[in-house]
């Protein structure tokens, strides 16, 4: 599980434009790099998502080309010359089945967290939505199930 967050925790990415180019460059890097995408949010100023690792993936670069592209993106859309756009991440390892469900819950749900919306599944910087369209409605309750406010994620945005 990942967490990032903007420098300054500025929100750069205010509208429907900046938040599809952080969404969709998250979902192309991972995807380029060969990690499988679990769970994401992206917020204005801030960004969760779940994956799992390739046997040889790397986190750091990764990481580094997300950022990188972030930044080249956003700047060359607002017109911004070598303006720090992402600061830092903190990332943990899911070792166990309980922690997973919850942390999962937690991404898909932390746009209800931070007061966008009522129900998740209406925010379209999230996997919620995708989550429910795509798993058997056991899956979605079992999921659920597990609560998430007791997670233990830097979220303080």
């Amino acid at each position: 599980m990942v967490t990032a967050g903007t420098f300054e925790k500025k929100h750069l990415f205010y509208d429907y434009i900046r938040l599809t180019l952080l969404m969709d460059t998250l979902i192309e890097c991972v995807d380029r790099k060969g990690w499988r995408l679990h769970a994401w949010a992206c917020m204005a100023n801030h960004i969760h998502w779940i994956a799992m690792a390739p046997e040889e993936g790397n986190l750091g670069h990764l990481i580094k080309e997300l950022h990188s592209k972030l930044g080249l993106r956003l700047n060359l859309l607002d017109g911004t010359k070598g303006r720090k756009v992402m600061h830092q991440f903190w990332d943990s390892c899911i070792s166990y089945d309980n922690s997973y469900y919850a942390r999962m819950n937690y991404v898909m749900n932390n746009p209800v967290k931070h007061g966008l919306v009522e129900d998740a599944r209406h925010y379209p910087f999230c996997s919620a939505s995708w989550f429910q369209d795509h798993n058997p409605s056991h899956v979605r309750r079992k999921f659920a199930s597990y609560a998430y406010d007791n997670v233990n994620v830097p979220d303080e945005y």
